[in-house]
């Protein structure tokens, strides 16, 4: 396994090494002890989530308040689709910024981001099937949005404008200077703060 820090802090992209024969293919696609090692901490995973999507499809730009908000594992177990993570901390040296990993059931990679990051992706293909591992359960009263086609951030869909599919959701979401106004965004401070928490449990554990 693989594991490369992206160019947004807190993230990682994740490739694991396939063993394949005649039966087909085996991989490991999530080792906690490996991103413990990368992201300081091992991950309190409490739900699982699963999402299939059409070509086009676009879904997020995603958050939740922090502490807790949700640190998020994320794969395609099916099909592909670009993953991206966006930097809505604010202070952080990256506001504003983004970066993005293909997943798909070829190279099967993932993606780690850690709480208070924004998360998006597009569908490649049809029946896109991702798979998140998160560590803590959705609440409605937390979770907030920011509209992924905000020319601000800028996020760069391999698919015309005209195909993109969205949910009215994430089509009404604010933009990003918006929510930063509405005092709706996680601070670097903040996200710094709680990351040295779930730091210092895991080393007292």
């Amino acid at each position: 396994m693989q594991i490369r820090e992206l160019k947004i802090p807190d993230s990682y992209e994740v490739t694991p090494k396939q063993f394949g024969d005649d039966r087909g293919v085996f991989l490991e696609w999530y080792r906690f002890d490996r991103l413990e090692e990368v992201v300081g901490h091992s991950l309190d995973l409490k739900q699982a989530n699963t999402s299939v999507s059409k070509r086009g499809v676009v879904r997020g730009i995603h958050f939740a308040d922090i502490p807790p908000s949700q640190a998020k594992y994320v794969t395609a177990t099916h099909g592909a689709v670009l993953d991206f993570v966006i930097d809505i901390r604010v202070g952080s040296p990256t506001f504003g910024e983004w970066d993005s990993v293909l997943l798909d059931d070829v190279d099967r990679r993932a993606i780690y981001l850690a709480e208070g990051l924004g998360h998006c992706f597009i569908a490649l293909s049809d029946d896109a099937t991702v798979s998140y591992l998160v560590t803590d359960t959705f609440n409605p009263g937390r979770e907030h949005g920011i509209n992924p086609l905000d020319a601000e951030i800028g996020l760069e869909f391999p698919i015309a404008t005209d195909e993109l599919l969205l949910s009215p959701k994430d089509t009404e979401a604010l933009s990003l200077a918006a929510a930063a106004a509405a005092g709706l965004l996680p601070t670097w401070a903040t996200a710094r703060t709680y990351y040295d928490s779930l730091n210092s449990k895991g080393a007292d554990a």
